[in-house]
């Protein structure tokens, strides 16, 4: 495993679609464990895939709960909405409250070639819609209702 460098807001690699995965090898299972690493060593949620340089509809999130590896993930459901805070590895020290679902259910497969269904609420329904939105060129303060001081976050 490695770490890898995580892009910052304004390269053009986070403002574009990612293919789907076509094959998955060991080449996307060296991806996905680079990426855990990653999004650990930088104290991340989760990580998408062209924040790390790579146009691949791929995203890791952990919340504290252990990985969850997303291979071409997408919303199938959601309901309710929450307006939190929230920050991304790509754009460091950048807060701000954005709205979204309070629950969501998410397909994607998983390394073992299944099709999964994820269930998240939450933090995790959070983590989820943000690291989606990676894959299709959008940042969270794309979504920004308010952006948050230094000073209103370390309260």
């Amino acid at each position: 495993m490695a770490i890898r460098e995580i892009r910052k807001e304004g390269d053009a690699v986070l403002r574009k679609h990612c293919r789907k995965v076509e094959a998955l090898d060991e080449k996307l299972f060296q991806l996905l464990d680079d990426m855990a690493e990653t999004m650990h060593q930088a104290n991340g949620v989760g990580l998408a895939a062209p924040q790390v340089g790579i146009l691949k509809q791929v995203a890791v999130v952990d919340i504290g709960e252990g990985v969850i590896e997303l291979i071409n993930p997408e919303i199938i459901s959601q309901r309710g909405a929450a307006v939190d805070v929230e920050g991304c590895l790509s754009v460091p020290g950048v807060w701000a409250h954005v709205e979204r679902p309070q629950t969501v259910k998410v397909r994607a497969l998983g390394r073992d070639g299944q099709e999964h269904i994820y269930k998240g609420s939450g933090l995790l329904a959070r983590a989820f819609c943000h690291e989606i939105e990676h894959l299709s060129g959008q940042l969270f303060i794309d979504k920004a209702i308010r952006f948050v001081s230094p000073e209103e976050e370390e309260k």
